[in-house]
């Protein structure tokens, strides 16, 4: 099961452009939870907290206990905006949810038993994945932390679909109208001619441009 984390935050009463930018420089993160049937509740927290949190690599699909106003209100992160060039983060959105509410959420696929694979262990074969991550529905109590996936006795050719993949209790594919792939297990990529003519041109005019650079140096 996905950690549960806490964030401290303050309510603010100015929101804007104006305001966003001046929490910025003060090392502030405009934030704004919502749902629940109630009213939004613009806030704002700490930039090296939040980083702190969004670095765990799992922070989209755990629950966040923000602790804000004197209260803590139980949420789920539902976006994260972030500045195009410093790539810091600028605002994010809070899902206000109930201990067992039913959410939504994108949770990470790993694939164990790659050296009883005979596809990739014994063949040489290449692990194509077309999904990264599953979207789910479950109990907000019980969000899983990753999805595993046993690759053990799949050649190549294989393909890894939903349907073959068994959930935890309880949760569901959020995506219920086809069968959709997650991972095949596809042949070695052999060389063509053409490529290796290529690399050996390239090799080759690297070795010249090496040789008359030590040239000129000399």
């Amino acid at each position: 099961m996905s950690d549960q984390l806490t964030l401290a935050a303050e309510t603010r009463e100015q929101v804007g452009k104006g305001a966003s930018r001046l929490l910025r420089r003060e090392g502030r993160v405009p934030a704004v939870i919502y749902g629940n049937k109630q009213e939004p509740l613009s806030i704002h927290v700490e930039e090296k907290a939040l980083m702190r949190l969004l670095m765990t690599g799992h922070f989209m699909n755990s629950v966040i206990m923000i602790e804000a106003g004197g209260e803590q209100v139980r949420t789920l992160p539902k976006d994260v905006a972030f500045d195009a060039v410093t790539e810091r983060p600028t605002h994010v959105d809070f899902l206000r949810i109930g201990a067992h509410t039913t959410v939504h959420v994108n949770v990470p696929v790993v694939f164990t038993d790659e050296d009883d694979c005979p596809g990739i262990a014994k063949f040489g074969g290449v692990l194509n994945i077309t999904r990264h991550e599953l979207e789910l529905v479950c109990d907000a109590a019980d969000i899983p932390s990753e999805i595993a996936i046993s690759l053990k006795g799949l050649d190549i050719g294989a393909s890894i679909h939903i349907s073959d993949v068994t959930l935890p209790k309880g949760i569901t594919s959020a995506i219920t109208d086809r069968d959709f792939a997650i991972a095949t297990i596809v042949p070695p990529k052999v060389s063509t001619v053409a490529e290796d003519e290529a690399d050996a041109a390239v090799a080759e005019a690297q070795s010249a441009e090496h040789a008359a650079e030590s040239d000129t140096a000399e």
